[in-house]
């Protein structure tokens, strides 16, 4: 695909787009040049159809000139303002441009909806019914594609409803998440932990860490290994939220449990990205969102008030 999201395509378009409008302008120009010597002195081209329909050798009207002349200024015009020459951006119109002024025209319309949330904190909103029911739409519109309609997620994707969070589920951490994104990287480990064997061995090790099923032999033996895992997730292995480290004692696996699994994670790493929000929702949008996701896992303390 990054076959179509280079510079050649833009540079093609512009430049067929440019040989059009010149070649147009260029035809006009030969075509008024060349006069046609009529030989019978009868104003025609000599060219005859049906025996009786003659070919006039009369000049193109000037009111046709004259459109075709304007058309090809227009071209040149358009272009000039527009972001339609390579990758000149123009001055005028671009979809942006028209995106960003539809959101800003959309965000004023609906703040005086949000100004009565602004100074409630987020446990207080997760309780109100007209904030809950934006928070859901919210949540729809920018997050259902990756944790679900749901908002249980799935592989590689956080489970919203649970009390299982990498990096907090403090409404103030939650906050931070959507505004400002994560980037969770896990690197590579199998050169520092040693030999397949060793890795399967710490692999079965992380795997008696949460009572999953496990050798339990082999996990005796890559107890010591943990030593190269605990610096981000713990001697005891619960994890650490400053890191967005996993707790490992929890049985919950984003990325899938097993030993084949835990041993591609430590060998080849793993690194997932939530993108941030802060240039897609106003912080009103964001406190909204926020208070809606924290009820979910939150359910008798988000109850909605009568």
């Amino acid at each position: 695909m990054d076959d179509f999201f280079n510079n050649f395509w833009p540079y093609l378009i512009a430049a067929i787009t440019l040989i059009g409008i010149l070649g147009c302008a260029f035809l006009l120009w030969v075509t008024s040049k060349i006069k046609i010597v009529s030989q019978n002195g009868d104003n025609t081209s000599g060219h005859v159809w049906d025996e009786d329909l003659r070919e006039m050798n009369n000049p193109l009207p000037r009111w046709w000139v004259g459109l075709f002349v304007m058309t090809i200024i227009f071209g040149l015009i358009y272009l000039s303002l527009y972001s339609g020459l390579f990758t000149y951006e123009g001055k005028k119109w671009t979809q942006e441009n028209q995106y960003d002024a539809e959101i800003a025209e959309a965000n004023a319309a609906l703040k005086p909806i949000y100004a009565q949330f602004v100074d409630l904190p987020v446990e207080k909103l997760a309780r109100l019914p007209a904030a809950k029911s934006i928070g859901e739409r919210l949540y729809m519109n920018n997050c259902s594609q990756c944790h679900a309609s749901d908002a249980r997620g799935g592989r590689g994707f956080p489970n919203l409803t649970d009390h299982d969070w990498l990096y907090g589920g403090s409404p103030d951490k939650i906050v931070e998440t959507i505004t400002h994104g994560r980037n969770g990287m896990m690197p590579p480990m199998g050169a520092l932990v040693g030999s397949e064997e060793d890795v399967k061995n710490l692999a079965n090790y992380v795997l008696s860490l949460s009572g999953s099923m496990n050798d339990v032999g082999r996990a005796g033996l890559g107890k010591e290994k943990f030593a190269s895992c605990a610096a981000c997730h713990g001697q005891d292995g619960k994890g650490n939220q400053a890191i967005g480290a996993p707790n490992l004692t929890d049985n919950i696996w984003l990325h899938g449990a097993g030993e084949a699994q835990i041993m591609d994670r430590i060998m080849h790493g793993k690194t997932n990205q939530m993108p941030a929000q802060k240039d897609l929702l106003t912080q009103e949008q964001i406190k909204v969102l926020a208070a809606y996701i924290w009820g979910l896992s939150n359910k008798a303390d988000a109850a909605i008030e009568h």
